[in-house]
Protein backbone atom coordinates (compact mmCIF):
# COMPACT_ATOMS: atom_id res chain seq x y z
CA UNK A 1 0.00 0.00 0.00
CA UNK A 2 1.51 3.16 -0.84
CA UNK A 3 1.57 6.11 1.82
CA UNK A 4 0.39 9.64 1.26
CA UNK A 5 3.63 11.24 0.43
CA UNK A 6 4.31 8.65 -1.81
CA UNK A 7 0.98 9.56 -3.96
CA UNK A 8 1.67 12.89 -3.49
CA UNK A 9 5.34 12.79 -4.87
CA UNK A 10 4.74 11.04 -8.02
CA UNK A 11 1.05 13.37 -8.67
CA UNK A 12 2.90 16.16 -8.41
CA UNK A 13 5.57 15.33 -11.07
CA UNK A 14 2.60 15.14 -13.56
CA UNK A 15 1.94 18.25 -15.18
CA UNK A 16 -1.35 19.27 -15.06
CA UNK A 17 -2.01 22.77 -15.39
CA UNK A 18 -5.23 24.18 -17.01
CA UNK A 19 -5.70 26.83 -18.95
CA UNK A 20 -7.90 29.94 -19.03
CA UNK A 21 -10.31 30.93 -21.95
CA UNK A 22 -10.46 27.49 -23.46
CA UNK A 23 -13.87 26.26 -24.93
CA UNK A 24 -13.06 22.36 -24.29
CA UNK A 25 -12.88 20.62 -20.86
CA UNK A 26 -10.55 19.51 -20.14
CA UNK A 27 -8.83 22.47 -21.30
CA UNK A 28 -5.57 20.91 -21.29
CA UNK A 29 -5.38 17.14 -22.81
CA UNK A 30 -2.41 16.95 -20.91
CA UNK A 31 -4.87 16.87 -17.36
CA UNK A 32 -5.77 13.18 -19.10
CA UNK A 33 -2.50 11.93 -17.56
CA UNK A 34 -3.11 12.05 -14.12
CA UNK A 35 -7.05 11.04 -14.40
CA UNK A 36 -5.57 7.86 -16.28
CA UNK A 37 -3.02 6.83 -13.47
CA UNK A 38 -6.11 7.58 -10.92
CA UNK A 39 -8.27 5.11 -12.93
CA UNK A 40 -6.07 2.48 -12.86
CA UNK A 41 -4.37 3.17 -8.71
CA UNK A 42 -8.41 2.67 -8.04
CA UNK A 43 -8.89 -0.28 -10.06
CA UNK A 44 -6.44 -1.98 -8.59
CA UNK A 45 -6.90 -1.75 -5.30
CA UNK A 46 -10.61 -2.85 -5.82
CA UNK A 47 -13.09 0.17 -5.73
CA UNK A 48 -16.23 -0.19 -8.42
CA UNK A 49 -17.85 1.54 -10.64
CA UNK A 50 -14.34 3.26 -11.67
CA UNK A 51 -14.96 5.28 -14.81
CA UNK A 52 -13.07 8.28 -16.52
CA UNK A 53 -15.60 10.11 -18.49
CA UNK A 54 -14.83 12.31 -22.03
CA UNK A 55 -14.59 15.32 -20.35
CA UNK A 56 -11.56 13.94 -17.73
CA UNK A 57 -13.94 13.68 -14.76
CA UNK A 58 -12.88 10.06 -12.21
CA UNK A 59 -15.45 8.59 -10.58
CA UNK A 60 -15.50 5.27 -8.21
CA UNK A 61 -17.11 3.71 -5.54
CA UNK A 62 -16.30 2.10 -2.18
CA UNK A 63 -19.46 0.37 -1.38
CA UNK A 64 -21.07 0.06 2.02
CA UNK A 65 -19.56 -2.95 4.28
CA UNK A 66 -22.43 -2.04 7.14
CA UNK A 67 -25.54 -3.52 8.10
CA UNK A 68 -27.35 -0.29 8.25
CA UNK A 69 -28.63 1.98 6.59
CA UNK A 70 -25.76 5.17 5.97
CA UNK A 71 -25.59 7.74 3.94
CA UNK A 72 -23.67 8.20 0.41
CA UNK A 73 -20.77 10.49 1.70
CA UNK A 74 -18.22 11.73 -1.64
CA UNK A 75 -14.63 13.01 -1.27
CA UNK A 76 -13.83 15.53 -3.80
CA UNK A 77 -10.34 16.84 -5.15
CA UNK A 78 -9.17 18.78 -8.68
CA UNK A 79 -6.36 17.06 -10.54
CA UNK A 80 -5.15 20.41 -12.49
CA UNK A 81 -3.03 22.91 -11.21
CA UNK A 82 -2.84 27.15 -11.69
CA UNK A 83 -1.52 28.78 -14.61
CA UNK A 84 -0.03 31.43 -12.57
CA UNK A 85 3.51 29.37 -12.47
CA UNK A 86 4.72 26.63 -14.81
CA UNK A 87 4.00 23.30 -13.36
CA UNK A 88 5.78 21.49 -16.06
CA UNK A 89 8.96 19.07 -14.79
CA UNK A 90 8.27 20.11 -11.11
CA UNK A 91 11.04 18.72 -8.88
CA UNK A 92 9.60 17.93 -5.38
CA UNK A 93 12.13 17.28 -2.61
CA UNK A 94 11.88 16.64 1.43
CA UNK A 95 13.34 18.85 3.93
CA UNK A 96 13.18 16.85 6.92
CA UNK A 97 12.94 18.20 10.60
CA UNK A 98 12.21 21.67 9.69
CA UNK A 99 14.35 24.07 11.68
CA UNK A 100 12.46 27.20 11.15
CA UNK A 101 14.98 29.21 9.56
CA UNK A 102 15.35 30.14 5.74
CA UNK A 103 14.77 27.82 2.75
CA UNK A 104 17.44 27.44 -0.32
CA UNK A 105 14.72 26.47 -2.64
CA UNK A 106 17.50 27.46 -5.52
CA UNK A 107 21.12 27.85 -4.99
CA UNK A 108 22.05 28.88 -8.17
CA UNK A 109 18.96 31.40 -8.82
CA UNK A 110 19.61 32.28 -5.10
CA UNK A 111 15.50 31.67 -4.58
CA UNK A 112 14.99 31.82 -0.48
CA UNK A 113 11.96 31.20 1.84
CA UNK A 114 11.94 32.23 5.40
CA UNK A 115 9.24 32.18 8.35
CA UNK A 116 9.99 36.71 7.98
CA UNK A 117 8.49 37.15 4.51
CA UNK A 118 6.13 33.66 5.31
CA UNK A 119 5.27 34.01 8.94
CA UNK A 120 2.70 30.72 8.57
CA UNK A 121 6.07 28.66 8.03
CA UNK A 122 7.00 28.77 11.78
CA UNK A 123 3.59 26.83 12.73
CA UNK A 124 5.92 23.51 10.91
CA UNK A 125 9.02 23.90 13.03
CA UNK A 126 9.95 20.36 13.54
CA UNK A 127 7.94 18.75 10.58
CA UNK A 128 9.12 17.16 7.27
CA UNK A 129 8.34 19.92 4.32
CA UNK A 130 8.03 18.97 0.35
CA UNK A 131 8.87 21.99 -1.11
CA UNK A 132 9.99 22.69 -4.88
CA UNK A 133 13.17 23.41 -6.81
CA UNK A 134 11.98 27.10 -7.21
CA UNK A 135 11.53 27.21 -10.75
CA UNK A 136 7.84 25.53 -10.36
CA UNK A 137 4.87 25.47 -8.36
CA UNK A 138 4.21 22.76 -6.57
CA UNK A 139 0.82 21.74 -7.11
CA UNK A 140 -0.18 20.74 -3.29
CA UNK A 141 -3.22 22.75 -4.77
CA UNK A 142 -4.83 20.28 -4.95
CA UNK A 143 -2.91 17.06 -5.49
CA UNK A 144 -2.30 16.79 -1.70
CA UNK A 145 -6.18 16.65 -1.60
CA UNK A 146 -6.35 14.09 -4.56
CA UNK A 147 -3.31 11.85 -2.53
CA UNK A 148 -5.11 11.90 0.71
CA UNK A 149 -8.44 10.90 -0.54
CA UNK A 150 -6.42 8.40 -2.63
CA UNK A 151 -4.83 6.85 0.60
CA UNK A 152 -8.23 7.04 2.45
CA UNK A 153 -9.60 4.91 -0.20
CA UNK A 154 -7.19 2.31 0.01
CA UNK A 155 -7.05 1.96 3.79
CA UNK A 156 -10.78 1.42 3.47
CA UNK A 157 -10.34 -1.10 0.75
CA UNK A 158 -7.19 -3.22 2.33
CA UNK A 159 -9.34 -2.67 5.97
CA UNK A 160 -12.72 -4.53 5.64
CA UNK A 161 -12.62 -3.67 9.88
CA UNK A 162 -13.42 -0.55 9.30
CA UNK A 163 -17.73 0.38 8.94
CA UNK A 164 -18.21 2.68 6.62
CA UNK A 165 -21.24 3.26 4.71
CA UNK A 166 -21.10 4.07 0.45
CA UNK A 167 -18.20 5.98 0.06
CA UNK A 168 -17.88 8.18 -3.08
CA UNK A 169 -15.16 9.19 -5.09
CA UNK A 170 -14.70 12.32 -7.74
CA UNK A 171 -11.62 13.96 -9.21
CA UNK A 172 -12.51 16.69 -11.49
CA UNK A 173 -10.34 18.96 -13.75
CA UNK A 174 -10.00 22.39 -14.71
CA UNK A 175 -11.24 23.58 -10.92
CA UNK A 176 -8.13 26.77 -11.15
CA UNK A 177 -9.96 28.20 -14.45
CA UNK A 178 -13.56 28.09 -12.94
CA UNK A 179 -15.10 24.96 -14.65
CA UNK A 180 -14.02 22.45 -12.77
CA UNK A 181 -18.24 21.10 -12.11
CA UNK A 182 -19.26 22.19 -15.57
CA UNK A 183 -19.70 18.62 -16.60
CA UNK A 184 -19.78 16.92 -13.31
CA UNK A 185 -22.15 13.72 -12.95
CA UNK A 186 -23.93 14.78 -9.71
CA UNK A 187 -27.09 12.10 -9.93
CA UNK A 188 -24.37 9.69 -11.18
CA UNK A 189 -22.12 10.21 -8.44
CA UNK A 190 -24.64 8.97 -6.20
CA UNK A 191 -24.04 10.90 -3.20
CA UNK A 192 -25.91 12.52 -0.40
CA UNK A 193 -23.73 14.74 0.48
CA UNK A 194 -19.84 15.12 -0.17
CA UNK A 195 -16.50 17.54 0.90
CA UNK A 196 -13.81 18.92 -1.03
CA UNK A 197 -10.93 18.36 0.08
CA UNK A 198 -9.19 21.53 -1.42
CA UNK A 199 -8.06 24.15 1.55
CA UNK A 200 -5.14 25.05 3.48
CA UNK A 201 -3.83 24.83 6.81
CA UNK A 202 -4.52 21.99 9.02
CA UNK A 203 -7.69 22.06 11.02
CA UNK A 204 -9.42 24.60 8.36
CA UNK A 205 -12.90 23.73 7.92
CA UNK A 206 -14.97 25.89 5.27
CA UNK A 207 -18.05 26.51 3.96
CA UNK A 208 -18.74 29.88 2.82
CA UNK A 209 -16.63 31.24 -0.11
CA UNK A 210 -16.68 34.29 -2.21
CA UNK A 211 -19.26 35.06 -5.13
CA UNK A 212 -17.48 35.25 -8.29
CA UNK A 213 -17.57 37.14 -11.58
CA UNK A 214 -15.43 37.62 -14.19
CA UNK A 215 -14.53 41.09 -15.93
CA UNK A 216 -13.17 42.12 -19.03
CA UNK A 217 -12.88 45.17 -20.77
CA UNK A 218 -12.23 45.40 -24.55
CA UNK A 219 -10.75 49.25 -25.35
CA UNK A 220 -10.91 50.34 -29.00
CA UNK A 221 -8.49 53.40 -29.90
CA UNK A 222 -6.87 54.90 -32.38
CA UNK A 223 -3.12 54.45 -33.63
CA UNK A 224 -1.29 57.17 -35.82
CA UNK A 225 1.89 58.29 -36.28
CA UNK A 226 2.96 59.93 -32.93
CA UNK A 227 4.85 62.94 -34.55
CA UNK A 228 0.63 63.96 -35.85
CA UNK A 229 -0.89 62.36 -33.50
CA UNK A 230 -2.27 65.64 -31.57
CA UNK A 231 -5.79 65.55 -31.06
CA UNK A 232 -6.04 62.41 -33.00
CA UNK A 233 -4.53 59.27 -31.09
CA UNK A 234 -6.77 57.61 -28.74
CA UNK A 235 -4.26 55.36 -26.80
CA UNK A 236 -6.05 52.16 -25.85
CA UNK A 237 -3.50 50.88 -22.97
CA UNK A 238 -3.46 54.15 -21.17
CA UNK A 239 -7.46 54.02 -21.36
CA UNK A 240 -7.16 50.81 -19.73
CA UNK A 241 -5.19 52.50 -16.75
CA UNK A 242 -7.65 54.89 -16.45
CA UNK A 243 -10.46 52.34 -15.98
CA UNK A 244 -8.40 50.87 -13.69
CA UNK A 245 -7.83 53.91 -11.44
CA UNK A 246 -11.41 54.34 -11.44
CA UNK A 247 -12.34 51.61 -8.89
CA UNK A 248 -11.70 51.85 -5.39
CA UNK A 249 -7.79 51.84 -4.70
CA UNK A 250 -8.49 49.53 -0.92
CA UNK A 251 -10.92 47.11 -2.56
CA UNK A 252 -7.17 45.75 -4.05
CA UNK A 253 -6.85 41.89 -3.29
CA UNK A 254 -3.49 43.53 -1.55
CA UNK A 255 -5.44 45.29 1.35
CA UNK A 256 -7.95 43.35 2.10
CA UNK A 257 -8.37 40.10 4.43
CA UNK A 258 -11.21 37.95 5.51
CA UNK A 259 -14.84 38.86 4.43
CA UNK A 260 -13.74 41.69 2.74
CA UNK A 261 -14.18 41.58 -1.44
CA UNK A 262 -12.24 43.18 -4.30
CA UNK A 263 -11.59 44.02 -7.87
CA UNK A 264 -8.22 42.07 -9.00
CA UNK A 265 -6.63 42.96 -12.66
CA UNK A 266 -5.21 39.45 -13.61
CA UNK A 267 -4.53 39.98 -16.97
CA UNK A 268 -3.52 43.16 -19.51
CA UNK A 269 -2.42 43.77 -22.55
CA UNK A 270 -2.63 45.36 -25.56
CA UNK A 271 -1.49 48.17 -27.78
CA UNK A 272 -2.05 51.91 -29.06
CA UNK A 273 -4.40 50.42 -30.99
CA UNK A 274 -6.65 47.84 -29.03
CA UNK A 275 -6.46 46.47 -25.26
CA UNK A 276 -7.88 43.39 -23.54
CA UNK A 277 -8.09 44.01 -19.37
CA UNK A 278 -9.31 40.71 -17.22
CA UNK A 279 -10.31 41.13 -14.18
CA UNK A 280 -12.17 38.67 -11.43
CA UNK A 281 -14.75 40.28 -8.94
CA UNK A 282 -15.62 39.45 -5.40
CA UNK A 283 -16.96 39.42 -1.98
CA UNK A 284 -18.72 37.02 0.42
CA UNK A 285 -21.75 39.75 0.68
CA UNK A 286 -24.32 38.94 -2.02
CA UNK A 287 -25.39 42.95 -1.95
CA UNK A 288 -21.77 44.42 -1.77
CA UNK A 289 -21.16 41.48 -4.54
CA UNK A 290 -24.10 42.75 -6.99
CA UNK A 291 -22.99 46.55 -6.07
CA UNK A 292 -19.42 45.90 -7.61
CA UNK A 293 -20.69 44.61 -10.62
CA UNK A 294 -22.99 47.43 -11.23
CA UNK A 295 -19.70 50.16 -10.75
CA UNK A 296 -17.90 48.07 -12.87
CA UNK A 297 -20.30 48.23 -15.67
CA UNK A 298 -21.30 51.99 -14.89
CA UNK A 299 -17.23 53.02 -15.28
CA UNK A 300 -17.68 51.34 -19.08
CA UNK A 301 -20.46 53.68 -19.13
CA UNK A 302 -19.00 56.62 -18.12
CA UNK A 303 -15.71 56.21 -20.16
CA UNK A 304 -17.76 55.63 -23.24
CA UNK A 305 -19.75 58.59 -22.86
CA UNK A 306 -16.37 60.32 -21.89
CA UNK A 307 -14.35 59.00 -25.57
CA UNK A 308 -17.33 58.02 -27.81
CA UNK A 309 -19.83 55.19 -28.05
CA UNK A 310 -18.15 52.09 -28.75
CA UNK A 311 -14.78 52.69 -26.75
CA UNK A 312 -15.03 50.24 -24.03
CA UNK A 313 -16.96 46.95 -24.05
CA UNK A 314 -16.92 46.01 -20.56
CA UNK A 315 -18.87 42.37 -19.94
CA UNK A 316 -19.34 40.80 -16.24
CA UNK A 317 -20.14 37.08 -16.42
CA UNK A 318 -20.70 35.53 -12.58
CA UNK A 319 -18.13 32.15 -12.06
CA UNK A 320 -19.89 30.84 -8.91
CA UNK A 321 -22.25 31.95 -5.52
CA UNK A 322 -20.87 31.36 -1.88
CA UNK A 323 -22.03 28.25 -1.12
CA UNK A 324 -23.48 28.91 2.42
CA UNK A 325 -26.86 29.24 2.09
CA UNK A 326 -26.58 25.94 0.74
CA UNK A 327 -24.82 24.17 3.33
CA UNK A 328 -26.19 25.62 6.68
CA UNK A 329 -29.21 23.44 5.91
CA UNK A 330 -27.06 20.61 6.15
CA UNK A 331 -24.61 21.77 9.32
CA UNK A 332 -24.17 18.17 9.94
CA UNK A 333 -21.44 18.25 8.04
CA UNK A 334 -19.37 20.62 9.69
CA UNK A 335 -20.05 19.44 13.20
CA UNK A 336 -18.98 15.87 12.00
CA UNK A 337 -15.79 17.86 10.26
CA UNK A 338 -14.77 19.35 13.36
CA UNK A 339 -15.65 16.34 15.60
CA UNK A 340 -13.64 14.34 13.32
CA UNK A 341 -10.58 16.59 13.99
CA UNK A 342 -11.27 16.98 17.51
CA UNK A 343 -10.83 13.10 17.54
CA UNK A 344 -7.84 13.02 15.72
CA UNK A 345 -5.72 16.05 17.56
CA UNK A 346 -6.39 18.57 15.39
CA UNK A 347 -7.84 21.38 16.63
CA UNK A 348 -10.42 23.29 14.06
CA UNK A 349 -11.01 25.75 12.64
CA UNK A 350 -14.00 27.49 10.28
CA UNK A 351 -12.60 29.90 8.22
CA UNK A 352 -14.22 31.82 5.25
CA UNK A 353 -12.44 30.50 1.80
CA UNK A 354 -11.18 33.67 0.41
CA UNK A 355 -11.72 31.86 -3.32
CA UNK A 356 -13.79 29.27 -4.48
CA UNK A 357 -13.99 25.51 -4.70
CA UNK A 358 -15.39 23.17 -6.94
CA UNK A 359 -17.74 22.46 -3.88
CA UNK A 360 -19.40 26.08 -4.16
CA UNK A 361 -20.87 25.31 -7.45
CA UNK A 362 -21.52 21.30 -6.77
CA UNK A 363 -23.48 23.13 -3.57
CA UNK A 364 -25.76 24.84 -5.50
CA UNK A 365 -26.41 21.63 -8.00
CA UNK A 366 -28.04 19.77 -5.52
CA UNK A 367 -24.55 18.33 -3.37
CA UNK A 368 -23.81 20.23 -0.23
CA UNK A 369 -20.09 20.44 0.16
CA UNK A 370 -18.08 22.52 2.12
CA UNK A 371 -14.61 22.20 2.09
CA UNK A 372 -11.69 21.07 4.13
CA UNK A 373 -7.85 21.54 4.57
CA UNK A 374 -5.64 19.76 1.77
CA UNK A 375 -2.44 20.79 3.96
CA UNK A 376 -0.77 23.06 1.40
CA UNK A 377 0.29 26.72 1.91
CA UNK A 378 1.76 29.26 -0.43
CA UNK A 379 -0.64 27.77 -3.25
CA UNK A 380 -0.11 29.33 -7.25
CA UNK A 381 3.54 30.42 -7.01
CA UNK A 382 7.05 28.85 -6.01
CA UNK A 383 7.17 29.42 -2.44
CA UNK A 384 4.37 26.54 -2.13
CA UNK A 385 4.61 23.67 0.20
CA UNK A 386 3.12 20.77 2.48
CA UNK A 387 4.15 19.54 5.86
CA UNK A 388 4.09 15.50 5.35
CA UNK A 389 2.69 15.23 8.71
CA UNK A 390 -0.27 17.42 7.97
CA UNK A 391 -0.98 15.18 4.60
CA UNK A 392 -0.96 12.22 6.92
CA UNK A 393 -2.94 14.14 9.79
CA UNK A 394 -5.69 14.95 7.17
CA UNK A 395 -6.13 10.85 5.99
CA UNK A 396 -6.71 10.53 9.54
CA UNK A 397 -9.25 13.08 9.61
CA UNK A 398 -11.51 11.53 6.51
CA UNK A 399 -10.89 7.73 7.85
CA UNK A 400 -12.92 9.34 11.23
CA UNK A 401 -15.20 11.39 8.87
CA UNK A 402 -16.36 7.90 7.21
CA UNK A 403 -16.46 6.62 10.78
CA UNK A 404 -18.24 8.98 11.90
CA UNK A 405 -21.32 8.63 9.15
CA UNK A 406 -20.66 5.00 9.94
CA UNK A 407 -22.33 5.58 13.80
CA UNK A 408 -25.29 6.47 12.24
CA UNK A 409 -27.75 9.19 12.82
CA UNK A 410 -25.40 11.85 12.20
CA UNK A 411 -26.53 13.29 9.43
CA UNK A 412 -29.25 15.44 10.29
Amino acid sequence: MKNVTDRFLEYAKVDTQSQDDMENVPSTEKQRNLAEILVKELTEMGAENVRFSDHCYVYATIPSNSKKKLPSVGFVAHMDTSNALSGKDVKPRIIKNYDGGEIVLNKEQNIRMDANAYPILSLSKGKDLIVTDGTTLLGADDKAGVAEIMTMAETLLTHPEIEHGTIQIGFTPDEEVGRGVDFFDVEGFGADFAYTIDGGELGEIEYENFNAAAGKVQIQGVSIHPGSAKNKMVNALLLAMEFQSMLPVNENPMYTENYEGFYMLNALEGTVDSARAVYIIRDHDKAQFEAKKVRFLKIGDYLNEKYGAGTFKVEVKDSYYNMKEKVEPHMHLIDNAKRAMEQVGVTPVVVPIRGGTDGARLSYMGLPCPNLCAGGNNFHGRYEYVPIQSMEKIVEILLKIVEIYAEGDNSK
